[in-house]
């Protein structure tokens, strides 16, 4: 617990650090942008390019109308995102891990993407996205368990409802995924299977609620645009946690443990940055403006942290890696999910370049000092990225620096601090209940394998297969 408690310390300094930013540019205002409202819970606007300002007032008080071309997109979006996922996050950490134990980390994420995909439209959907009642602050109702009431004909917004309940199931599928590799190499499939079910119910659901469905710190005016805090630092504190419970690998720190194929890395950082336009972009639920804004910002910021961190590399360490490349715009990518719809091109660029910096130091400098045994930086890129990112869209959202503005009568401080009202939220939530869940798991099943099977890796000893053949 006490190396729990000084990452906490640490994520408050940096929300504080970031607050008290003096950022030193200025970018022209976007002023065709509107400002979004600060009671806005933006996944559930209902958005329509094809109506006309002249036809606004009349479409207003009608029934939703399908836009075929909204719904075009988001199933592409919604299958970019499963891409994310299967291949890109499996491939990601397969190459970082060692080879004998590289099924098996294709197996968590390939599994644990399945079973809360069923998860989802038996209540994941219901408690995240309807109505909760006398709840409603914190977790919606099961007025729409089994997918009930939703038809072909029935829309959320100008979209099919399966369509929108179908994206919002690849974000939930793809959350505990990437919890996957803070432990990986040393945890039973089992445990995991079990820690991901009751994860999601009772972490994840929770806080998307809160943020996206109509909860407390939507109405409060949290902006998490597509999962800064719902995805990233829900993941990355949970990661850590997990991390701290089930305790290092064997020989960390004594033996070498380097990634087997950072070509298969390579890879899957590409497919993640092509997918996360379907992220990012889906998440305006429509073929607008305000996803062209998106789609620029994404690409920027990510091409930017790329360059933050070869360039800290290279500066600290001598030489540039692949490796290093590849965690930028995993960074980057982070970092611009919450902000990307309110902060302009400039914003985004700086944003991702700080977010790079930052991160670079979470896996090497603060990691080596705790000492904790985080195998594939989950927390230090997704939850440290996830912090800067929706502290950052707070300061980089003003019109001053090129965003798309306020609420009315919301300033920049404002702003901060309730971004960093909805961070400490999703640190404290998935923090305890993260932690009370892996000591119940451990206590009653067990967490970890035994010391010879970890020896001998989990690809034989948990699957009774392997990656390669001599």
């Amino acid at each position: 617990m006490k190396k729990i408690f000084l990452i906490l310390s640490f994520m408050s300094i940096l929300c504080l650090s970031l607050f008290n930013l003096n950022v030193g540019f200025a970018a022209e205002n976007l002023d065709t942008m509107s400002t979004f409202s600060a009671a806005e819970p933006i996944m559930l606007a209902e958005t329509s390019s094809d109506v006309t300002p002249a036809a606004a007032g009349e479409a207003s008080e009608s029934a939703p109308v399908l836009s075929e071309g909204n719904t075009a997109w988001m199933i592409v979006a919604t299958v970019l995102v499963i891409m994310m996922s299967i291949p890109g996050i499996a491939l990601f950490y397969g190459g970082l891990v060692r080879s004998k134990n590289m099924l098996s980390v294709l197996m968590q994420v390939f599994v644990t993407f399945s079973l809360i995909s069923i998860i989802w439209v038996v209540y994941g959907y219901s408690l995240a996205f309807s109505d909760g009642g006398v709840n409603n602050d914190y977790i919606g109702g099961l007025s729409k368990i089994f997918l009930k009431g939703i038809g072909t004909d029935t829309l959320s917004g100008t979209i099919p409802e399966f369509v929108f309940s179908t994206f919002q199931l690849t974000f939930a599928a793809l959350t505990p995924a990437l919890i996957v590799g803070a432990f990986a190499e040393r945890i039973k499939f089992s445990s995991l299977l079990v820690f991901m079910v009751l994860w999601v119910t009772v972490v994840y659901l929770p806080v998307a609620h809160m943020v996206w469905g109509g909860g407390v710190l939507a109405t409060l005016g949290a902006k998490d645009f597509a999962g800064g805090t719902v995805v990233h630092i829900n993941a990355g504190i949970a990661a850590l946690v997990g991390a701290i419970v089930i305790g290092k690998r064997i020989g960390y720190g004594k033996e070498a443990m380097p990634p087997h194929n950072l070509v298969m890395t390579m890879i899957g950082a590409s497919l993640l940055w092509v997918g996360w336009f379907g992220f990012n972009v889906g998440s305006e639920l429509a073929a607008d403006g305000t996803a062209g804004l998106v789609l620029i910002n994404t690409q920027i910021a990510t091409a930017a942290a790329v360059l933050g961190w070869v360039f800290i590399e290279w500066l600290t360490r001598g030489k540039p890696s692949m490796l290093g490349g590849a965690s930028g715009a995993i960074a980057g990518l982070v970092a611009i999910t919450p902000a990307c719809a309110f902060v302009g091109p400039m914003g985004a660029i700086a944003l991702g370049f700080i977010a790079s910096i930052v991160c670079f130091y979470a896996v090497t400098w603060l990691k080596n000092t705790l000492g904790y045994d985080d195998s594939l930086d989950v927390f230090g890129v997704h939850g440290v990225g996830g912090i800067v990112g929706a502290i950052g869209t707070g300061i980089f959202m003003s019109p001053d620096l090129g965003g798309v503005g306020f609420a009315e009568g919301i300033t920049m401080s404002d702003q901060v601090y309730i971004q960093a009202i909805a961070v400490g939220v999703t640190v404290l939530w998935s923090g305890i209940v993260s932690y009370i869940l892996f000591k119940v798991i451990d206590a009653t099943m067990g967490l970890r394998v035994k010391p010879d099977a970890e020896r001998e890796g989990l690809d034989t000893s948990s699957h009774g297969e392997t990656a390669y053949h001599n």
